[in-house]
């Protein structure tokens, strides 16, 4: 199992927020949730707060992640509840999608790996996405300032401000960002997140 210095800061992260009841979405969560559907790929869910709440909407999810915390808690609340939730631990810097899907989300997770599986497994994902299906992506982007959470050893990847449009390039673009967000220390962090429709023939 990985236990990489990523993995352990959001582990405790993950533990606490459990214990607090913390399940709100963060903006970025909010800001995909209307246009999931039909089936969705979550990599790197958390606690699931997106996966519970587009599940309650009528989503069919697979949630996937690296902490046990994270997973443990969500499948919890996902068979209490009742939803339609697959929860599953994955080492996700290798995982490969093994169907299509109608909308596949990644939110602050491929930041996390060295730049070619960075780059390698962004791909994946996409190539995951139905024609006519969505993608939502979030990533850090060059010009942060805040490492904490990052592990120097394994390696980590801040994206190019614009290397997630040419990710996309032929495809709707529904949502295009950059913002910037004070963190611990001074210093900031600065996102740039993406939700594109693929078109109905493959690009």
């Amino acid at each position: 199992m990985d236990r990489s210095r990523s993995i352990a800061f959001f582990e405790a992260q993950f533990r606490k927020q459990a214990a607090a009841q913390d399940f709100g979405l963060n903006p970025f969560e909010a800001r995909v949730l209307p246009l999931l559907h039909g089936d969705v790929l979550e990599l790197g869910c958390g606690l699931g707060n997106l996966a519970m709440a587009a599940a309650r909407q009528g989503a069919r999810v697979h949630a996937l992640d690296a902490s046990p915390a994270a997973i443990e808690s969500l499948g919890v609340r996902a068979r209490a509840s009742g939803l339609e939730i697959t929860a599953q631990w994955a080492e996700l810097s290798d995982y490969a999608p093994d169907r299509d899907y109608d909308c596949v989300v990644a939110i602050g997770l491929f930041m996390f790996f060295p730049p070619e599986i960075a780059r390698g497994q962004l791909a994946r994902a996409l190539g995951a996405v139905r024609p006519g299906g969505i993608a939502a992506i979030n990533v850090l982007i060059e010009g942060t300032t805040y490492l904490d959470m990052f592990d120097a050893e394994r390696g980590y990847h801040l994206f190019g401000q614009d290397e997630l449009p040419r990710a996309v390039a032929g495809w709707q673009r529904l949502d295009d960002r950059v913002e910037q967000f004070e963190a611990p220390g001074d210093t900031v962090k600065r996102f740039r997140t993406v939700i594109a429709r693929r078109p109905a023939a493959r690009a």
